[in-house]
């Protein structure tokens, strides 16, 4: 097994973490070894820092399934195109607002507590529908706003938004108790709609 070196203090913590990554290619590592290399709170940012923008394959349990949560490897130290790097602050923030700031996967709202892990609040970032590996650009009608939870399990799974013709239906089978709450939330989600539709 490869010797694990923890990086010298004067290195910022994404450097450590970078560092310690390309010193162990091959190796299972877990999130309390990786916290103590890093020496912050926000090492699990960094990790994600190091996979979309700097382009580092890092692999989690949604990517592997022999990797169990909280486990980490790098396999190569060959890059892949970095997530959004060369997006401008004016397409994500129009990309954002046209997605109404709610990830296209889970429906998830940025801000609010993340249906599937009530303790984080939903972070949003910008992702493509078509992979840049795969011919994919950075043109806003490529990109949609996708929350960091469905981000790590994007290489895995990809979600087809429901037509409207199905989401009706969906709807309908619903109990009346759901089709309450689907209201609510369509009512809190457009106040003005709502006022014109009741006079």
């Amino acid at each position: 097994m490869a010797k694990k070196n923890i990086p010298e203090r004067k290195k910022g913590s994404r450097a450590k973490l970078r560092s310690h990554f390309l010193e162990n290619i091959g190796q299972v590592m877990d999130s309390d070894e990786l916290r103590e290399i890093a020496g912050t709170s926000e090492w699990a940012r960094r990790i994600r820092e190091l996979r979309d923008e700097e382009g580092f394959q890092i692999l989690t349990h949604n990517d592997r399934s022999n990797l169990k949560p909280g486990e980490y490897l790098l396999e190569t130290d060959e890059l892949q195109p970095a997530f959004g790097r060369e997006i401008s602050k004016e397409t994500r923030a129009f990309v954002l607002d046209r997605n109404g700031f709610t990830c296209q996967m889970c429906g998830a709202v940025a801000g609010e507590p993340h249906p599937y892990d009530p303790m984080k609040k939903t972070r949003l970032h910008i992702g493509h529908i078509i992979d840049k590996s795969m011919g994919g650009t950075d043109e806003p009608p490529n990109l949609r706003a996708i929350c960091s939870v469905c981000n790590e399990g994007a290489s895995n799974i990809t979600l087809t938004r429901p037509d409207l013709q199905k989401l009706l239906i969906q709807v309908r089978r619903a109990t009346n108790g759901d089709q309450l709450e689907v209201l609510k939330w369509l009512i809190q989600k457009f106040p003005q709609q709502a006022k014109e539709y009741s006079s």
